[in-house]
């Protein structure tokens, strides 16, 4: 249980530094950055804090990654949009492969539209148990 709450301190402190990133103005190049690279951690954060919560809960016992963790979370109401968090994770993928302004872009109105409300749902679920 330890483990697991340092990993939602992380968690938490990511989710944080990534709502502080949204609050500035997105016209500029090396905010837009910061952004995506605060995003990258923070979803880093969010299926490791998930995946540690499943294994404390004896759902799961073996290394599983993003996508398996993500449906396994899904499977046991720990997120309710496993079809967002997918996507979450393919932008995620998405942006520490290459660099493209216009991806780079699309995915930061979708952290501040769609994924910052995900991550903030986990987290209210997360200070619940």
């Amino acid at each position: 249980m330890k483990r697991l709450n340092e990993r939602i301190h992380d968690f938490t402190n990511a989710l944080n530094r990534l709502g502080e990133a949204l609050e500035k103005d997105i016209s500029d190049d090396i905010i837009i950055d910061g952004i995506i690279q605060r995003f990258e951690f923070t979803f880093e954060q969010s299926w490791k804090v998930m995946k540690l919560y499943l294994e404390d809960q004896g759902i799961i016992d073996e290394a599983l990654a993003p996508r398996s963790t993500i449906k396994s979370a899904f499977k046991h109401d720990v997120i309710s949009n496993g079809d967002v968090w997918i996507e979450m994770m393919l932008d995620r993928n998405r942006t520490s492969h290459m660099y493209d302004e216009t991806i780079a872009k699309d995915i930061v109105l979708r952290i501040q539209e769609v994924y910052f409300d995900e991550f903030s749902k986990l987290e209210k679920f997360l200070r619940g148990i």
